[in-house]
Formats: C-alpha cells, structure tokens, sequence
C-alpha cells in the first residue's frame, strides 16, 4: 500500500498572495501568527503580505526569531509566543526556514505532549493536526509548503534531525513567483539545486512507484529548463521554478529522500552550511556512488535534463550523461565543485556518523556503510 500526501489547496501564479483573506475567512480564523525571518522584514518582502492581511482587516502578530538553519530554541520561543498572542492560525512566509518553524510551532500547540521538539524526531504519529498553516515560500527549492517534513537542528548536539509527520502539512499553499523576484543570485542558485536534488533522490529511493516517478521526472524537467534563467532573475525563470520545486516537493514528500540530503544536514548543522549548497556539492558524487543500484532510470534523468539521444546509448553512457548535465547546470549557476572550503578533515568520522543516523539514508537505493560515506565525503576534498 503507498500513501499520498497532499495540500488542501494551492495557489500558483504571480499575485497568488491575494488569495490568502479569502482561505482565512471561510475557515473563521480570526487572527494571525505570522512567521518570517528577520531579513525577509528587513527587506520588506514580508510586508507583501502584511499589506493583503492590513487591507483585509485581518489581525495578525509578527514572529521573527528564526534562524537560517532554525534551532530548538528558536521553535521553542516560538511556542510561547504563539500561546501569547491569541492567534488561531500560522501564516509562514520564508524558505524552508520559516515554514519548518511554523511546522514544529502548530505541531507541539496542538500535542502539548510533544513540548519537548527532541520528541518530534523521525516518523511521529501525532494525534492532531497542526494549527492551520497558510505556507507562503519565498525560495524555490525546499517545497515545504507541500511536504510532511521539517528540519530542527539541535545546537546543543550539532547535529539536524528530520521530522516525519502527515499532521503538519500546510492547508494551503501559495506559490507567487512575485514573491521570489527579490531572491539574490546565490540563493536562487542554491535553492534551485536544492529542488533538483529532490527531484533526482525522490526518483531513485527505495520508495519510489509510477505516481511519484510522474512528478519526479516532470519536476526535473521543469528546473532544468528554467534554473539558469531564474538565476538571471527572468520572468520565465522565476516562474518555472516556483512550479519546478513544488512539484517535487509532491513526489519527494510522499517517498522520501537518500544520502545526499544525510549527508548535507550534517553539514548544515555543524558549520551552517547552506542547505542548497551542500546538497549541490554533493549530488553528482553521490550520483556516482548510486548509479549500480539504479537500473534504467538514469537514462530518464538525462532525458528528462534534455540529453539528446539517450536510447542510442549504453547503460553505462547514459548514467554518465545524466550525472555530467546535473555537474554542468551546477557549475552554470555558480556552485562550489568541492567541499574544501567547508569541511575540516578531521571531523569528517563525526559528519559519517551523522549522516548513518539520519532519517533520509534508509531511503537511498544503494545501502551505504559508514565506510562509504567516509568515502564520499573524502572524495570531494
């Protein structure tokens, strides 16, 4: 038996935020805790919304003590400031930051036996719904807004755990490519890698079937074509990407991930790495290490990348092929080749054993050892 997961409802399209009055009102929510991070404010990308909630009359309260990679206590703060303020209901507007916050935040409102966010770590079966959360991305690449997942990362330990949950999905979801056009070049480069590698590990998991391979392969297509525009900040490129990362997101959510995304959160954890970037760096090495295990569906990612002449090549030409156009569209957009800026040798045993233990790896198509991603992270060094 496979379940899917889906929004309630989503919006697409440049001026989508229009619509988010209207969802809150016929659901008799009568006030607003708004999550988004401090730049978000400081540039004034927020105030996009707060203009609609104002013009509306909707009353609403501000929540900005998030952090990139956000942290236990950033959740936690979070809590206590939701019961504070008297709303019914989350409107989350940021990258996968602000809405994995506002993820844990209705979660434990609603579980108060979950108060300890530790608790939440892996596949919980919670007995409520989160609060309702209107998810508004502003990045195009974590597609939380139509996952099951968020990401804390616990300081205390450096290290990320990954929260598996049906109950805290976004009711709605507003994808408006308006509110990505402000994204700088190194963001939208890094988010953009980021969806393709949803895209690339939800296709070739051990949980993988024909529904999800359809979103998947479409969604690989979609950001091929269009991430290197968005980069140039183009209408198209923006445009494409919004919808690219959400469509994945609807396949990857519902199947899970591999050792890419095992191996980048440690990354995040203990050195803050951009989430995006790591799992840049690491996708064709991985590619690589995955390939055996992959039967013919490598030919597919090429295909779908837009490698021309892939049924004239072998098994072997064609998984090559697919793991160059994924190196080239990376180098185009300005990530890093290597992780020789970013990790100290000497805590790679620590980064392996992170990896090993995180809730992404049992997904990846080929089992690792500890051995292997010692391996994987050394290569790219």
């Amino acid at each position: 038996m496979n379940r899917f997961v889906l929004n309630e409802t989503s919006y697409h399209g440049a001026g989508a935020i229009e619509a988010i009055p209207a969802e809150i009102k016929k659901r008799k929510l009568k006030k607003v805790f708004v999550c988004s991070d401090p730049d978000l404010v400081k540039f004034k990308v927020t105030d996009k919304v707060i203009k609609v909630l104002d013009k509306a009359k909707i009353p609403h309260i501000l929540y900005t003590d998030i952090k990139a990679n956000p942290t236990i206590e950033n959740v936690q703060t979070g809590v206590s400031a939701y019961k504070k303020s008297g709303a019914d209901c989350i409107v989350a507007i940021g990258g996968g930051s602000a809405m994995d916050t506002a993820k844990a935040i209705g979660i434990i409102i609603n579980n108060p036996e979950h108060e300890d966010v530790r608790s939440l770590e892996g596949a919980v079966d919670t007995a409520n719904p989160s609060v309702p959360i209107i998810a508004v991305p502003t990045t195009a690449g974590t597609a939380a807004e139509v996952t099951i997942n968020y990401v804390i990362t616990d300081r205390e330990k450096n290290r990320k755990f990954v929260c598996v949950d049906p109950h805290d999905i976004p009711v709605v979801a507003v994808v408006d490519s308006d509110m990505m056009s402000t994204m700088p070049k190194g963001l939208t480069a890094s988010t953009g890698m980021d969806a393709l590698t949803h895209a690339i590990e939800g296709y070739i998991t051990k949980g993988a079937w024909e529904l999800s391979d359809m979103f998947h392969l479409k969604a690989i297509e979609i950001i091929s074509r269009s991430l290197r525009g968005a980069v140039e900040n183009t209408k198209e490129g923006r445009e494409g990407m919004a919808l690219g990362q959400y469509v994945a997101g609807m396949g990857f959510s519902n199947v899970g991930l591999g050792i890419v995304h095992s191996m980048a959160h440690p990354l995040g954890a203990l050195y803050d790495t951009p989430h995006g970037v790591a799992n840049a760096i690491l996708l064709p090495t991985v590619m690589e290490y995955n390939a055996p295990a992959t039967g013919e569906k490598y030919r597919e990612i090429a295909r779908a990348i837009g490698v021309k002449g892939v049924d004239d090549m072998s098994v072997e030409q064609y998984r090559k092929a697919a793991i160059e156009a994924v190196k080239k569209l990376s180098k185009d957009v300005g990530i890093p080749a290597d992780l020789k800026a970013i990790v100290k040798k000497e805590d790679i045993p620590f980064l392996a054993q992170s990896a090993m233990d995180d809730a992404c790896r049992p997904g990846n198509p080929k089992d690792p050892t500890l051995a292997d991603i010692i391996a994987l992270y050394e290569k790219l060094m």
